[in-house]
């Protein structure tokens, strides 16, 4: 038995030093009354006039407001068409978001397009540091389409690394150096080699210029994985403060929070991103921070909460422009969530039938399509239906194909192990249950081989608690209970895994470890507003 005590302890001491810290200084960027974006100093040799306007637009794109930052770098050339580093920042606003996989054909055009503009603009001056800058961030859009995307982030990176060697004292270029190193990690490194190398690079900085929007945002990102996780709470529990007027800075703590199984904690900053995010019009950045809060309220049992934010997906899919420069969230990340919403509400609840009953839609980016046809698929299977499974089945298995066509190997991969999960599941609803357990161990392996993306707070079902479930059906009690406690590990406080872990054990006859995951249960659902039976039963062991 495992259990999260010792963490928690560890968690607890930890926010309550962060919480005794003063809140980071707030700073205006040329002259916006109340906005606060962080404090950046960024050196170029344009005039010191538009000095505000550059800061401002740079922070803007630290913290991944990219149509904003547009049009802030785009403001600072009408005032002086000379400074040539804004066209940089055009440039780089317009690859978007560096976890944001591959990119589409529209984004590369567009790309393409800004550095034609910075060619044609004959005005323009850089010294030899700012054309080390503009010639870097090339490198992202050259020889696009034909040459593999890594290959271009790797050359990005090597630029970089040269234009810091140049210029060690650029703090700006360390900081963009780190983020392309944690850009380039591989989700099936668990040495997390570049995303250790690049908090190295990060940390000290952070710790003499706290107020920085990158520094904060970048660490968090570093350390976006399970075992790495809890070093990213102090610039968590931050970055919401240095940068409140963007809606990506108060969503970003989330990762952290999520992690480490904080969900009031997400759901309070998520509920900030999205009122921020509505505010300033970004569709995708509010749908963004709503799958945060899923998530996050499911776990919680607030499943009255959760439905809510399952019905307003209607009109925001209404609104949403999929391919509109917009916010560290736009396109995609939307379109994710629009998928992603109503299907945990259904999984996680075990509402299998509702699952299987979800409306499946088409969209240019088949990995967002893939997280309708996976519920559906498992829906139907653990609802007594196998042979309704098999079209989504064929469809993930399509999509996945499709997605290798497209070069896009993690998205293939990820939804190759939904395909593998609904399969296995099928098998077991026919009785094939040792097959169907191999099949489902796995893809549970595949699945802790890689790492889930930026995009999504988690898998809409871990592969390796699913797998916990089939054995309690199975009648394979004590490796049920191995499967959940390698969940916990991985995805701590989610209530499936640790309600899993009290049913295992409960079978087992172990009634002190039963008694003990029921304690846990209820200590991270403490104010519940609908019943589940895994909670009644928690109760009842609890007392």
């Amino acid at each position: 038995m495992r259990s999260n005590m010792n963490t928690m302890s560890i968690a607890v001491v930890a926010l309550s030093l962060v919480a005794a810290m003063p809140a980071a200084a707030q700073h205006d960027h040329a002259g916006h009354a109340g906005e606060k974006l962080g404090t950046v100093d960024f050196r170029t040799s344009c005039n010191p006039s538009v000095r505000a306007d550059f800061n401002r637009a740079t922070a803007l794109l630290h913290s991944f407001e990219f149509s904003s930052a547009i049009q802030a770098f785009s403001g600072v050339l009408e005032k002086e068409p000379t400074c040539g580093i804004a066209y940089w920042g055009i440039v780089l606003s317009n690859w978007g978001n560096p976890f944001g996989g591959i990119r589409q054909p529209i984004v590369i055009e567009r790309g393409q397009a800004a550095i034609a503009k910075a060619r044609a603009a004959t005005a323009a001056k850089f010294d030899a540091r700012e054309r080390a800058y503009f010639d870097a961030v090339l490198m992202l859009f050259d020889g696009a389409p034909e040459r593999a995307q890594r290959e271009r982030t790797l050359a990005y990176e090597s630029a970089m690394a040269a234009l810091v060697g140049a210029n060690p004292d650029d703090m700006e270029a360390r900081v963009f150096y780190a983020l392309a190193i944690s850009q380039n990690a591989l989700a099936t490194d668990k040495t997390y080699a570049n995303q250790i190398k690049a908090a190295g690079m990060l940390e000290p900085l952070y710790r003499d210029h706290p107020d920085h929007p990158g520094l904060a945002h970048y660490i968090i990102h570093a350390y976006d994985h399970p075992p790495l996780a809890p070093r990213a709470i102090e610039a968590a529990r931050r970055y919401a403060q240095i940068a409140p007027s963007a809606p990506h800075a108060l969503h970003m703590p989330s990762h952290t929070f999520t992690r480490v199984g904080y969900w009031q904690d997400s759901i309070t900053t998520n509920k900030a991103s999205a009122e921020t995010a509505t505010k300033l019009g970004s569709v995708g950045e509010t749908l963004h921070a709503m799958d945060y809060q899923e998530y996050a309220y499911l776990q919680l049992v607030q499943d009255a909460a959760a439905r809510r934010l399952v019905d307003a997906v209607p009109d925001l899919r209404n609104r949403l422009d999929p391919n509109a420069i917009g916010g560290a969230a736009s396109g995609p990340a939307g379109l994710y969530a629009i998928a992603a919403i109503p299907a945990r509400y259904a999984l996680e609840r075990g509402a299998w039938a509702e699952a299987a009953s979800l409306e499946a839609r088409s969209t240019d980016y088949p990995w967002t399509d893939g997280v309708t046809h996976f519920a559906r698929a498992l829906g139907a299977a653990r609802s007594g239906s196998p042979a309704a499974a098999r079209p989504d089945i064929d469809k993930l298995k399509a999509l996945g194909e499709k997605l290798t066509a497209m070069k896009d190997a993690y998205w293939a991969g990820q939804v190759d192990i939904q395909r593998q999960v609904a399969e296995a599941w099928v098998a077991f609803a026919e009785g094939q249950r040792d097959t169907a357990i191999q099949m489902l161990q796995g893809a549970a392996d595949a699945e802790d081989a890689t790492d889930k993306a930026a995009v999504s707070p988690g898998p809409l079902a871990p592969a390796r608690e699913l797998l916990g479930e089939m054995m309690l059906e199975a009648g394979k009690p004590k490796e049920a209970l191995a499967a959940f406690e390698a969940t916990m590990k991985k995805e701590p406080n989610r209530f499936r895994a640790v309600a899993g872990a009290m049913r295992a054990a409960e079978a087992m006859g172990d009634r002190a470890a039963a008694s003990t995951y029921a304690r846990e249960l209820l200590a991270v659902v403490k104010a519940p507003d609908s019943t589940r039976p895994d909670l009644e039963r928690a109760r009842k062991l609890a007392s």
